[in-house]
């Protein structure tokens, strides 16, 4: 092979200079016979005995191809399940209200013939006021009847009754669980079944109603002979009604101005004491409460008293017929302009609701009309907040803040601070009940020139001349 070569190198020298010929075929075949022995040595290791072992490292792990690895990302990281396993109770009443952020941490069922109540114990992450404020509006929005509630600091419980059920809500500032609010839930049939969380006795730390002349003093007892002991019934009643109104409630009762319809609607209704006194009242009960004791209390004043509507008036109010039975109470109101109807210009609404819960806004606009006996100051928004400090004054329907402003002004006579107390929230959408509006109807007119439903059981306890 290498005399071909020599050969060929030879003759493709021709017309060259033999010193250049000689080099470049020199090179030449030094490069060619490198390739040559390159392309002989790897044939030639195709058939030895390396060449299997070249050939297995280059190749696949077999291994590999039984057990094939997916080069994929790894499987994302699964959340951690912290949901209770707590269910509510197949039976769990409908009625009772559920707080909607709240977490069910456990279920305890009756395990003895002796229990027959059911606790749920719930968690949320909502401050306790929150919790108390939801539960206490529902139940009274749903009519149920309030037997007791927490103190304004959040202790105690809240006790509810309807249709043979009972229910206790239990809360406190002091039950936390990692900063979340923890409260209990307890339910079963009767009355009697669930005995009511003690109270916390605040009559010591509790001023009376009202420092003021002819208030009631819940302190002091009556120089009037003693009371026949009274039922079982009308004390469970009494015991009902928040501390600072009751003597508000009684004096009134006294006067038989507190008149409710019996269940069949067919008669008013006269007892020793307010029936569901923690009901919520509707504005056909306020109206006909309201002429009753403004009458009553001004019973010698015949300038003073609401005159009732005659058969012959046209009614004010399409949902107020002439046969309604507190049409003459309703109707009376709205011919003295003492609420808003189409009589007065004052509003185009034609109907009146009577069914309806009264509202805060509503019971101080019909009421203090009838306390300044002159027409209402001009209002606004950051006049109230200004002399009342209310946080959400401007909620309050404009006609209304002008009966607030002007209740302002009656010092601690006012209807809101003699039924509401001390508070920076006026809540004027929320219900009132039978007991707070009997507290509004306590006092009538301005410092100095009013009366009282005690001053009217004192004038009537006199002897005629």
């Amino acid at each position: 092979m290498l005399n071909i070569i020599f050969t060929q190198g030879r003759d493709s020298s021709e017309g060259r200079s033999p010193a250049k010929t000689s080099k470049t075929n020199i090179l030449a075949t030094v490069n060619t016979w490198l390739a040559i022995c390159l392309l002989v040595s790897v044939t030639a290791c195709a058939n030895s005995p390396n060449s299997k072992a070249i050939e297995e490292s280059l190749a696949a792990d077999p291994k590999l191809k039984e057990n094939p690895v997916a080069f994929t990302n790894p499987p994302p990281a699964k959340a951690v399940d912290t949901s209770t396993t707590a269910k509510l109770p197949g039976d769990f009443p409908t009625e009772i209200p559920l707080y909607p952020n709240a977490q069910l941490l456990e279920v305890t069922e009756p395990t003895a013939p002796s229990q027959k109540n059911v606790r749920l114990r719930w968690m949320s992450t909502d401050p306790v006021n929150s919790v108390q404020n939801f539960y206490q509006n529902e139940f009274q929005r749903r009519n149920w009847e309030i037997i007791s509630r927490p103190t304004t600091d959040g202790q105690g419980s809240l006790v509810v009754t309807r249709d043979n059920l009972r229910v206790t809500v239990s809360l406190s500032p002091t039950q936390k669980v990692g900063g979340s609010t923890e409260f209990g839930i307890e339910y079963g049939k009767g009355s009697g079944e669930i005995a009511a969380t003690p109270q916390p006795n605040n009559s010591e730390s509790s001023a009376s109603p009202s420092p003021l002349p002819n208030a009631p003093n819940l302190g002091e007892t009556n120089s009037t002979p003693s009371p026949a002991p009274k039922s079982e019934k009308v004390s469970e009643q009494e015991g009902q009604i928040p501390q600072q109104l009751r003597q508000y409630v009684a004096d009134l009762t006294q006067l038989e101005v507190l008149k409710v319809r019996s269940k069949s609607g067919a008669n008013l209704e006269t007892g020793n004491t307010l029936p569901s006194p923690n009901k919520i009242v509707t504005r056909r009960e306020y109206a006909r409460w309201l002429v009753a004791a403004n009458n009553q209390i001004y019973a010698s004043r015949q300038a003073k008293q609401i005159r009732l509507a005659v058969e012959s008036s046209e009614p004010a109010f399409s949902d107020v017929p002439k046969t309604d039975p507190d049409f003459p109470a309703i109707q009376g109101l709205a011919e003295a302009g003492l609420i808003p109807s189409s009589l007065s210009g004052e509003s185009k609404d034609v109907k009146f609701r009577p069914d309806a819960p009264l509202t805060r806004e509503t019971m101080i606009l019909w009421k203090v009309p009838l306390d300044t006996r002159q027409v209402l100051p001009t209002a606004n928004i950051d006049g109230v907040k200004e002399k009342w400090g209310f946080q959400d004054a401007s909620k309050i329907n404009s006609q209304a803040s002008r009966a607030i402003l002007a209740d302002f002004n009656n010092g601690d006579l006012a209807n809101i601070r003699r039924v509401f107390g001390f508070t920076t929230l006026f809540q004027p959408k929320k219900s009132v009940s039978r007991a707070e509006a009997a507290a509004s109807l306590w006092y009538f007119g301005v410092p100095g020139e009013g009366l009282s439903a005690k001053d009217a059981l004192q004038a009537k306890s006199q002897p005629t001349q």
